[in-house]
């Protein structure tokens, strides 16, 4: 196996941790080729200018949030500009008290592209922009290289600008976004990075008052959050227009919307939900991908639910010829099973290959040893509620690193120890051992 060493640190040091690697998602991916076609086509279709809403749905363990991590990987080569939010008790999609624009400032923090994969690219996408429109300048004007103490070349620059940001005049919040982008490159040509600072703060919600973005930028709006929803979609028309496929926004943990209490306020959460399945799927915003993650309670609940809502109950109801074999991935909805034991296999396999490059040594570990562990693993009193996929491949690594550090251990003593845990782990099974004796 060739692998690069970063994405190798990365696959072992997050799966030990319990989450999902920021990259080589590819190296470890299985079961999920289908669901990986979906996702290409989809954003494929988005590239052209069509915009597209779906819910990964699945119980604890069912690969929700790898799932969006591999969305952003295929996005990323795509050309698209990725961003993701979890939901928690102090953001949602609706709220009076900033918990909804706090949402919007998590997703611009989390911006990110190819080349700045772990977010905070918002400058990255402006310095970029800027640059093209340099070259773009410099070449079609005739000018011989970057001359900004020259007041052609400046006026020239911000009239390519201008034509570029005013095509977001049309868009709510589109013209005010623009003055700013426009404030943005007078910064870079005056050098005045305070300046350019604010901007950035006004782009990501940070400003609490119209007051202060007034003294700060001469602009009469703030981003808070009744208008939150408007930005982000003029924030995926900018990347289209200035090059970039679409933005894709990942949002996770969609189960702390269900437990929200209030009944209305949950309630005008799932609204600000159907607004963006209605906006997406009648065409009144391109080059916008948008994924939630979430429990089937958050789906299915008809008390606290998504279809406790009467408008999204009838939207997102599966197609009622589809079954676990016959799959319609085109629909909204995308249910996730847990990974087979077949596929677990597959999976511990790749690891332990991953881990002996990395480490540098010949896999120690056998074909039939890895059936054993599992067999062991599954055979885990509760274990069929209870246990998950992420639980076997903590555990495994785990098995792994003891014997790489310590080469002297016999590797059965460590399978034999985990097999001695699964028995005394109930005791109940303990009191039947005793008896038995």
């Amino acid at each position: 196996m060739k692998i690069k060493k970063r994405d190798s640190a990365a696959i072992l040091n997050s799966l030990s941790g319990g989450v999902v690697p920021n990259r080589g998602l590819h190296y470890i991916m299985v079961g999920r080729t289908k669901e990986a076609e979906q996702i290409l086509k989809d954003l494929n279709d988005v590239k052209n200018g069509s915009s597209i809403v779906k819910f990964f749905i699945g119980p604890f363990g069912s690969g929700k949030t790898f799932i969006q991590a591999l969305i952003q990987q295929i996005a990323f080569k795509e050309n698209f500009v990725v961003t993701k939010a979890d939901f928690t008790p102090e953001r949602r999609l609706y709220a009076s008290d900033g918990k909804a624009v706090a949402t919007y400032t998590e997703l611009m923090e989390n911006l990110s592209i190819s080349s700045k994969p772990d977010g905070n690219a918002l400058k990255n996408i402006l310095e970029k922009w800027i640059n093209e429109v340099q070259a773009k300048v410099i070449k079609e004007k005739g000018y011989e290289a970057l001359e900004l103490n020259n007041p052609s070349f400046v006026k020239d620059m911000e009239t390519e600008i201008t034509a570029i940001v005013s095509k977001m005049d049309e868009l709510t919040g589109g013209y005010d976004c623009a003055r700013v982008l426009t404030l943005y490159f007078r910064g870079f040509v005056n050098d005045n990075s305070e300046l350019q600072r604010c901007v950035i703060r006004w782009l990501r919600g940070e400003y609490r008052t119209k007051t202060e973005a007034r003294n700060d930028l001469g602009v009469r709006t703030i981003i808070d959050d009744d208008n939150y929803y408007n930005y982000l979609k003029v924030m995926a028309k900018f990347v289209k227009q200035i090059g970039y496929s679409g933005l894709v926004i990942n949002l996770d943990e969609a189960i702390n919307l269900y437990k929200i209490t209030h009944s209305k306020t949950r309630e005008k959460n799932y609204e600000s939900i159907l607004k963006i399945y209605n906006d997406t799927l009648q065409g009144n915003v391109q080059g916008l991908y948008v994924t939630f993650s979430g429990t089937p309670e958050f789906l299915e609940d008809e008390r606290r639910g998504l279809f406790s809502y009467g408008a999204l109950k009838r939207r997102l109801e599966s197609n009622k010829f589809e079954t676990n074999e016959y799959r319609d991935l085109t629909q909204p909805v995308i249910k996730l099973t847990p990974l087979n034991q077949n596929d677990t296999f597959v999976l511990l396999t790749k690891l332990r290959d991953i881990h002996a490059v990395h480490h540098g040594y010949e896999p120690m570990i056998t074909s039939e040893e890895i059936a054993a562990f599992l067999k062991k693993e599954y055979a885990r009193p509760g274990a069929s509620e209870n246990l998950t996929v992420g639980d076997i491949i903590r555990t495994f690594i785990g098995a792994l690193n003891i014997l790489y550090q310590n080469p002297d251990l016999d590797k059965n003593e460590i399978f034999s120890t985990i097999e001695e845990k699964t028995r005394t782990e109930s005791p109940l099974t303990s009191r039947f051992a005793k008896l038995e004796g």
